[in-house]
């Protein structure tokens, strides 16, 4: 029998509790999930085509692992059009996934103990990735105080002089549903330049903006170029997770460096997820609009209801399908997602598997559909009627 062979790293990686509720959801039908970050849409019919047709045509082999020219001449036009983005073939590396671009980006940077900036609550993969890479996270708590924006004061405060090497931003952001200002956006820039710092702009769900809000991409202000990379990832937008397609554009020696890596990690991204990205971007965009009008529908709806429940407070989304309303009933977190789950048949996300800061709060995802949302709205607010204050 092997000894104790599982590395240490991996027995630092923190227990997610993701797929104990996906497990639960699906096995259990009188639970309404409102827990993964996955849209309840399937991909647009074009993309679906286009998938289909690129197998007919023996679209089974590997790509380079820069990723495809249709692909790449498909992004720059599309990062120049929405995102006022200027790029060449150079700058783009088409990843499996955005998840994968972080870790490529973090892999060609960071080296041992070098610090990185990331928020808190933020997305849950963050932290542990710089973790197994060996780098030191540094959590920058972003507060409802401040609508969850990031504090460039707190950033200083936190620093580590000479060995924090980037910072990650995510707007619009997962769990909080934030959407970050023009203002802050340059305070970031001021402050990664002052300090020679990258910033990984992971922008995942950047076409799910509501109401007055508007999506800015970090890369696209005055002289950033050389300081930002910016993720992408087609899985929200287009409703493509089973797809695993991304794309990272950046300084060109960073992305030649992560081209390099990438043969050793997937070495390209799916072939026939790069033709149907292609269509995705190349074809109507109408579906999209669509999908993000009813969320936004969905967004309205879940944030009233919550706010009218006694014992929650939100702060209203601007972007991605995230509410992360804080509780005010005598529960940690985790402890309160588990109560939900038993009492009301409703499965959400404990706020601390997004970080320290967290605690006291849960993320309801509205990526599900509006009556299975309406239903589990009735069953919290009758579940938690039952708590002895």
């Amino acid at each position: 029998m092997l000894r104790d062979i599982i590395a240490k790293r991996e027995k630092a990686l923190p227990v997610s509790t993701i797929g104990a509720l996906l497990k639960i959801a699906e096995e259990n039908k009188k639970v309404v999930s409102l827990g993964p970050g996955e849209p309840d849409f399937n991909a647009p019919k074009h993309i679906i085509a286009a998938a289909k047709k690129a197998l007919d045509k023996g679209f089974t082999h590997y790509s380079p692992p820069e990723g495809r020219r249709d692909l790449k001449e498909a992004v720059i036009r599309k990062l120049k059009r929405d995102n006022k983005i200027d790029a060449k073939p150079g700058n783009i590396l088409v990843t499996t996934g955005s998840t994968e671009g972080i870790l490529l980006t973090l892999m060609c940077t960071l080296d041992d103990g070098e610090g990185v900036l990331l928020p808190d609550p933020g997305f849950l993969a963050y932290k542990p990735t710089v973790e197994v890479l060996n780098g030191l996270p540094i959590p920058v708590p972003v507060l409802e105080k401040d609508n969850f924006q990031y504090s460039v004061d707190k950033m200083r405060e936190l620093i580590i002089p000479e060995r924090t090497k980037a910072i990650i931003l995510n707007t619009p952001s997962n769990p909080t549903g934030t959407v970050f200002k023009k203002k802050v956006l340059e305070e970031i820039a001021d402050f990664a330049v002052e300090n020679k710092l990258l910033i990984i702009s992971d922008e995942a769900y950047e076409k799910l903006v509501y109401g007055d809000a508007r999506h800015i991409s970090m890369g696209s202000l005055n002289g950033m170029e050389d300081y930002v990379m910016t993720l992408h990832s087609f899985s929200k937008t287009y409703a493509m997770p089973g797809f695993r397609v991304g794309y990272a554009a950046g300084p060109e020696n960073i992305i030649r460096a992560m081209t390099k890596a990438h043969i050793f990690t997937t070495l390209c991204a799916p072939t026939l997820s790069q033709v149907a990205a292609v269509a995705a971007l190349n074809g109507s965009q109408e579906p999209v609009r669509k999908m993000a009008r009813e969320y936004d529908r969905r967004r309205k709806y879940i944030y009233r209801r919550v706010n009218e429940i006694e014992g929650f407070e939100c702060v209203k989304p601007e972007g991605a399908f995230y509410l992360f309303p804080r509780f005010t009933f005598r529960m940690k977190s985790l402890g309160f997602a588990s109560w939900l789950l038993k009492h009301a048949k409703v499965a959400v996300m404990p706020g601390t598997e997004f970080g320290k800061f967290g605690e006291g709060y849960i993320r309801f995802s509205y990526a599900t559909r509006y009556d299975r949302i309406v239903k589990a709205m009735d069953l919290v607010e009758r579940a938690v009627k039952r708590i002895k204050k």
